[in-house]
């Protein structure tokens, strides 16, 4: 998908920020430039029947109870959900996790969780499906993105560890 072009359709202005590639938070500390807009760190997630799927967004320092996590969902025995399952539903490799993917799960089957923080952010920091550049984007337009792509946001205290 050409998320830019996505973006553009639906009227939501970015700022995009070329970089050499990072895989971690670490890495995006040293190679992503001072962007004025939240830090993000995306946890994509399936439950232990591998029937749901979670994409958790919360700030890049936080580390996230998933034990804690999981009743608060409804959900059993978290756990990271498989490269295959990450391209299947985000159409992203590991390392390329973004809000952005959600523009390709068209059947809605990802549950996106915001952290309070991030949901109240002026802007926030966001991989155009690729880990390679940087998007900002003001919090007006990831409401028009959640609303292009039919996913509202549960908002909430993601439990850290």
């Amino acid at each position: 998908m050409d998320i830019e072009r996505f973006l553009a359709e639906h009227g939501i202005a970015y700022q995009r920020y070329d970089h050499a590639a990072v895989y971690t938070c670490e890495e995006a500390e040293v190679h992503v430039p001072d962007i004025p807009a939240a830090k993000t760190k995306n946890v994509f997630l399936t439950d232990q029947k591998g029937r749901r799927h979670f994409l958790v967004v919360v700030g890049y320092e936080k580390s996230i109870d998933l034990a804690a996590l999981g009743p608060l969902l409804g959900a059993q025995k978290l756990r990271l959900a498989s490269p295959r399952r990450l391209q299947e539903h985000l159409g992203v490799d590991p390392g390329a996790v973004s809000l952005l993917g959600l523009a390709n799960d068209r059947e809605r089957a990802v549950e996106l969780v915001l952290d309070v923080p991030i949901a109240e952010a002026a802007a926030v920091r966001c991989h155009p499906l690729v880990n390679t550049a940087t998007l900002s984007i003001d919090r007006e337009g990831m409401r028009r993105f959640y609303a292009a792509t039919g996913h509202t946001p549960r908002v909430m205290e993601v439990p850290g560890r």
